[in-house]
């Protein structure tokens, strides 16, 4: 019973204060899940992470900074035993075909009814997976197998200098957003480039769009 499995930690990810509220209230009318951490985008995430050190995270997809993919990136890089839910209203088969080969461990959408969280809490703190029941099952066989996209060769640091790059941010505004020297921002863009065989900024922004790292 859950009753006696040991208390797994869980942070909440997202950017409308509402929806955290309430996702807290579902978790704690479980005494098996504690929630230790909230944050409202994707940096501050990995901060709140570092610091709580939870089990699991459930992760709006949607995010200010980092949409949920590039966060459980982060995750996967630098804290690989966290956990990964994604909670989410968008429902795209890429997507979660990237979204796991990130290392995320579960999707829920926000249209579904709450106990679909609950049981996809129950399933990752077992270290299994939980997926919608209308995933195909052919899908569910191709997330195991390894992503064809060159992007798997980006390092964590290159993906979010991309990211923010195809998002229409300048390198002062990179470098700012990630707390790092205009330098480095040039330096991680030149490498990133070289690794996919871009040419321009405008074959960066198609390509960041094609892998889903922003929002076409």
């Amino acid at each position: 019973m859950t009753m006696n499995r040991p208390v797994k930690r869980v942070m909440i990810v997202d950017d409308h204060a509402l929806v955290r509220k309430g996702v807290r209230s579902l978790i704690e009318t479980r005494p098996c899940y504690e929630v230790v951490g909230e944050a409202s985008d994707g940096f501050d995430a990995i901060a709140v992470a570092v610091q709580s050190r939870p089990d699991i995270a459930v992760v709006d997809y949607s995010l200010p900074g980092k949409n949920g993919l590039a966060l459980a990136q982060s995750f996967r890089d630098h804290l690989p035993g966290l956990k990964v839910i994604i909670f989410t209203l968008c429902e795209r088969e890429g997507l979660m075909i990237d979204l796991v080969r990130a290392g995320v461990r579960g999707f829920v959408l926000k249209s579904e009814p709450e106990d679909h969280l609950l049981q996809a809490l129950d399933a990752v703190s077992l270290n299994r997976t939980y997926f919608p029941e209308t995933t195909p099952e052919i899908l569910l066989h191709s997330l195991q197998k390894p992503s064809p996209s060159s992007k798997s060769s980006l390092t964590s640091r290159e993906r979010e200098v991309i990211q923010l790059i195809a998002e229409g941010r300048l390198n002062k505004q990179v470098a700012h957003s990630l707390r790092i020297s205009i330098k480095t921002v040039e330096t991680h863009r030149s490498a990133a480039m070289h690794k996919l065989k871009l040419r321009n900024a405008a074959d960066l922004v198609r390509f960041a769009i094609r892998n889903q790292l922003v929002e076409a």
